[in-house]
C-alpha cells in the first residue's frame, strides 16, 4: 500500500482538472452574465497549484499569501481578488475533497 505522501502526489491530474473547469465554470454561482473562461481559467489553475503546495491545510490559513500572490500568477485574467478567489477555492476544494485526506492539521 503506498504510503500517505505518495498517494497525495497522486491524487489528482492537473489536465483533468483543467479540463473539468473549462466544461463546468458556467455552471458555478459566482459566474456572471459575460464571463469567460479566458478570465476564470487562471484562477481555476491557480487552485489546482494551491492544493499541490498545500495539500494538508485549510483554504483560510493561506488565503491571505494566494491573495498577495496572486497579480504575479493572473496569466492575463482581469479578474480582481475578490472576483477570482471564489473560483480558486472552488479547485482547492474539489481537488481536496477528493483527495480523501484528512483535515487539516495544523
Amino acid at each position: 500500500m503506498p504510503d500517505f505522501d505518495e498517494r497525495r502526489d497522486h491524487a489528482f491530474d492537473r489536465e483533468q482538472e483543467f479540463a473539468y473547469w473549462r466544461d463546468n465554470y458556467a455552471k458555478r454561482p459566482y459566474i456572471q452574465q459575460g464571463d469567460t473562461h479566458d478570465d476564470f481559467g487562471p484562477a481555476y489553475a491557480y487552485g489546482v497549484d494551491a492544493f499541490a503546495r498545500y495539500p494538508d491545510r485549510d483554504f483560510d490559513d493561506f488565503e491571505a499569501e494566494l491573495h498577495r500572490d496572486w497579480g504575479a500568477q493572473r496569466q492575463g485574467s482581469s479578474l480582481e481578488w475578490a472576483r477570482a478567489k471564489p473560483a480558486v477555492k472552488d479547485a482547492w476544494d474539489r481537488i481536496k475533497q477528493a483527495s480523501n485526506m484528512p483535515p487539516s492539521t495544523r
